[in-house]
């Protein structure tokens, strides 16, 4: 065994770049952290240092302190499922259902009505902050249950805690989520989204909750924890996986300070395994929304914290950046655009970091962690470990 923990970082949503068939997505020039660039004065000294900015150009340059390239997507779609899906070896070949362009049939929201015995409001492709407080004076009143989609394939349920309890609104969503497992409604994921507040002032609270659907095969996860290894999440990838492969799951409130919070203390714990992290204000708060200067800042801000990261790393420690998709706040619509996505490796006992090859699939790196802890092999990528000197 060459590290003894792993620490894995996904930066949601920050692609580097068009991926080689986004055309098919109708993604053509997207480029998440580019465009931010170019919209932004970004100052990430730290992650400039670790080969970040690199990644956009894949220009050699041996002053840095990890190794640096891009990994690609080969799994169908470019929803948040199948790019952490791919992250750890499982292949995805058909895409989960979007509904994006007109919301949900009718049947399916008779059948929500059914099994909850709740009526429903909304059923629009929007942004939450946005529905919930066009509608949550009505959902006051009546009590019904806000239902939307994004761009991406969700349905979301939104319920201010005073008119359904938080455990009463899971329930409702663990019915949906069944209901949903049928081809013709199958989402990649049902979240819970309560709500508190009043009207004019309604304001999401950090208890979402997502409900998956199991992966089509076994991951790496699944090889860890099989073997004994450790496997703890942080953020939603506990969400992600559906509680498949994992150890240990550590709950934050979807802020990434909290989230990075979460983290170090795990790095401060003793184990020996994987730490899977996701930060996902940049997706959630700032690339759904458009919102350049805030994905800018938000990136500044997980620089500053870089340092204090990197200090905690043990001499047999390593630790992987990437992302699992773009979303590209320049672009039109609200949706996740089809992007390579950076690859970032720091150790302690790098001698010589440097740019390495294109990773043709984002499995390389489920792969390397595989192959580093001796478990089986995952059915796609190929592992860099012996890349790393």
């Amino acid at each position: 065994m060459n590290f003894k923990r792993i620490f894995l970082i996904v930066l949601d949503s920050l692609g580097v770049g068009e991926a080689l068939d986004a055309n098919e997505y109708n993604d053509t020039g997207c480029n998440t952290l580019k465009h931010v660039m170019d919209n932004y004065d970004l100052f990430i000294p730290n992650l400039e240092k670790l080969g970040f900015l690199n990644t956009l150009n894949m220009q050699d340059n041996k002053n840095v302190d990890a190794y640096y390239t891009i990994a690609r997507p080969t799994n169908v779609g470019k929803d948040s499922l199948t790019s952490h899906y791919e992250l750890m070896g499982v292949r995805s070949t058909r895409p989960f259902k979007l509904f994006n362009e007109r919301a949900f049939p009718r049947e399916l929201l008779e059948k929500i009505e059914d099994v909850t015995g709740k009526r429903v409001i909304g059923n629009k492709v929007v942004n939450g902050e946005q529905i919930i407080n066009e509608l949550g004076e009505r959902h006051l009143s009546y009590g019904s249950l806000i239902i939307y989609t994004s761009n991406d394939s969700t349905l979301q349920v939104a319920a201010h805690e005073d008119v359904i309890p938080i455990p009463r609104l899971y329930q409702y969503c663990e019915k949906i989520r069944k209901i949903t497992l049928a081809d013709e409604y199958k989402v990649a994921r049902v979240i819970a989204r309560p709500f508190t507040g009043k009207p004019g002032r309604f304001k999401f609270t950090q208890d979402r909750c997502d409900y998956a659907v199991k992966p089509p095969e076994r991951s790496v996860l699944n090889s860890l924890k099989d073997n004994n290894y450790s496997v703890i999440s942080i953020g939603k990838i506990n969400d992600i996986f559906d509680g498949e492969g994992i150890t240990k799951k550590v709950k934050s409130s979807n802020n990434n300070m909290d989230t990075i919070t979460k983290l170090t203390d795990i790095m401060e714990k003793k184990f020996t395994g994987l730490c899977f992290v996701n930060l996902n204000d940049f997706d959630a708060i700032y690339g759904h929304n458009r919102d350049v200067v805030g994905y800018a800042k938000a990136i500044e801000e997980l620089d500053v914290e870089i340092p204090m990261i990197l200090n905690k790393l043990e001499q047999d420690d390593l630790l992987i950046i990437t992302a699992d998709h773009g979303n590209d706040p320049t672009f039109p619509g609200n949706s996740h655009t089809r992007e390579n996505v950076p690859v970032i490796i720091f150790g302690r006992r790098f001698k010589e970091p440097k740019k390495l090859d294109i990773l043709k699939t984002m499995a390389d790196i489920g792969a390397t962690i595989a192959d580093n802890f001796g478990v089986s092999k995952p059915l796609i990528g190929e592992s860099f470990l012996d890349k790393l000197k």
